[in-house]
């Protein structure tokens, strides 16, 4: 069996998306997702000058070995850009064998641990009583886990306030917005906002929160022990990860559990935050992590440490990462949770997909392979269109983390 074409497809159905179609001698096809929001480009260059002219004629059930060509044989590794490259390229090649297996990809994995994935959706608000409004509808559509995120009163634009009720699209211009920051107003509201959700709510449903990187160690440390009466289920990105020691700080001063884990690209930038059990969970994923391949080892290694998986699943990330997503949550045996923000309606007319959404689950579906498809003829009608994700500065101009 050899691989004899491989091409990419940009399609902005709402939002750009890059997806790879892997093509076989056998007639089996199989697609992966590539997507970098901000950056499609740059990994649709990587793959059509760097990737595809490898992969010609080679067999496509050693996925292994090619994961191991792509990510060994480049000198240069790592990186957002190369491991979507490779992920794109990996799931592809599950997909291909699953079908070839006529199996749903979790069974390739190793079989179902679980029957259905629970997912946590998107609560946006302008402000506090929007976003408990917000927080209600979720729960009247089966949600039992709900991220919160609201306007703050005196920070104009603030992360996390969506333009819609179900659909959050960040990236909102050809070039970057500028957005202005102010923690300390910041950390004064969060508290404020999940008292009142569970002074409206009970303690019956999960509630999460994302900081997003703009705290530092001991203002996230702060926040962490501010929100303990809230029980939330993780406080997100609570500070930029560069720096894994970094976390041990939060650690010592809360129990709030924590999640980290959307932008990075390897195991390597996980390693001491795992070993050292200063996260409870891990948001690596597919796409950001070189695939399938790459992911399940991460697992692997967090279960020897009780961190559990919750796997980033905005809208950034095409139908096809949130199909494979959900065959791994599916198989995988130290699941947390999985995030789950909805795609439009034309979005998923370009990617028909197995999966369904139930009481609060999500449903992978038994279709041979992850159980997306691409309809290129729709895809083809959505031409790309530049976005980018917007840049944060402090009220004195100093330049802040998004």
């Amino acid at each position: 069996m050899k691989i004899t074409a491989a091409r990419v497809i940009v399609t902005c159905p709402g939002r750009n998306f890059v997806t790879l179609k892997i093509e076989t001698d056998q007639g089996v096809t199989g697609i992966g997702d590539g997507t970098l929001n901000g950056r499609e480009l740059a990994v649709v260059s990587y793959l059509e000058d760097h990737v595809i002219p490898t992969l010609i004629g080679k067999d496509p059930r050693r996925i292994e070995d090619i994961w191991q060509y792509l990510y060994r044989g480049a000198y240069w590794r790592r990186g957002p850009v190369t491991m979507r490259a490779i992920a794109a390229v990996d799931v592809a090649l599950w997909d291909i064998k699953a079908k070839m297996a006529g199996m749903p990809l979790y069974d390739l994995l190793g079989g179902k641990s679980r029957e259905g994935v629970m997912v946590y959706g998107h609560a946006n608000g302008a402000d506090l009583e929007a976003t408990v409004d917000a927080v209600g509808r979720y729960i009247d559509l089966g949600y039992k886990a709900i991220r919160a995120q609201s306007g703050i009163p005196g920070i104009e634009m603030a992360y996390g306030v969506g333009r819609g009720t179900l659909q959050y699209e960040p990236a909102d211009a050809a070039l970057p917005t500028e957005t202005m920051w102010d923690t300390a107003k910041y950390l004064n509201f969060v508290p404020k906002l999940f008292e009142k959700l569970r002074h409206t709510y009970g303690f019956d449903h999960h509630l999460l929160h994302d900081g997003h990187h703009r705290m530092t160690p001991i203002e996230a440390a702060r926040l962490g022990k501010a929100l303990e009466p809230y029980s939330l289920f993780w406080l997100e990105d609570a500070t930029p990860a560069e720096n894994q020691e970094a976390f041990r700080l939060i650690r010592e001063h809360t129990t709030t559990p924590l999640a980290v884990g959307e932008i990075f690209n390897t195991i390597w930038d996980a390693k001491d935050l795992i070993q050292n059990q200063l996260i409870d969970y891990i948001r690596m994923t597919i796409v950001g992590s070189g695939g399938l391949t790459h992911l399940r080892r991460v697992a692997d290694f967090a279960s020897l440490y009780q961190v559990r998986t919750g796997c980033h699943g905005a809208t950034d990330l095409s139908p096809v990462t949130m199909g494979t997503a959900l065959h791994f949550d599916t198989w995988v045996p130290n699941f947390g949770i999985q995030e789950y923000m909805r795609h439009t309606e034309e979005t998923d007319a370009v990617f028909p997909h197995a999966y369904r959404f139930e009481d609060g689950f999500l449903y992978a579906g038994d279709a041979p392979g992850h159980g997306v498809q691409i309809d290129e003829a729709l895809a083809a009608k959505y031409p790309y269109k530049p976005a980018y994700l917007p840049v944060a500065r402090l009220e004195d101009g100093t330049l802040w983390n998004w």
